[in-house]
């Protein structure tokens, strides 16, 4: 996809401020600790399409409005995914900025998720 500078511009600034793990680092957090919470910031309808069995959806619209309802612990381990990582540094970072300790955002997102072999279903859950 090809992005707008400006877009681009406020990814960049948000990746200066949060962490981004890989595919096999993520795992490793999910192993070591089976609290980790997945989330897909991506629409509604890529959800719906298709995502990581077990992860919640909380999109990129409404994460602002509706995260500390879903998960109140500021401490929880949280990975975030979207399409390809970009999303989900802007949201990693607005978690951070609303005291989320530890966020983090998936490099490459749903596409490197999609080339592996994590387990994926389809519809809303």
């Amino acid at each position: 996809m090809d992005h707008s500078p400006g877009f681009l511009q406020i990814v960049n600034e948000a990746r200066s401020h949060i962490t981004e793990i890989t595919l096999k680092q993520a795992r490793a957090r999910m192993t070591s600790n089976p609290k980790t919470i997945l989330i897909d910031v991506r629409e509604d309808n890529e959800w719906s399409s298709q995502h990581v069995a077990g992860a919640i959806h909380i999109g990129k619209g409404i994460l602002e409005r509706d995260i500390e309802k879903l998960i109140p612990d500021t401490q929880a381990e949280i990975i975030m995914y979207c399409g390809g990582g970009f999303r989900s540094a802007l949201t990693a970072d607005v978690a951070r900025r609303m005291g989320y300790k530890n966020v983090f955002s998936l490099v490459g997102g749903f596409k490197v998720i999609a080339e592996s072999d994590w387990l994926l279903e389809s519809g809303n859950r």
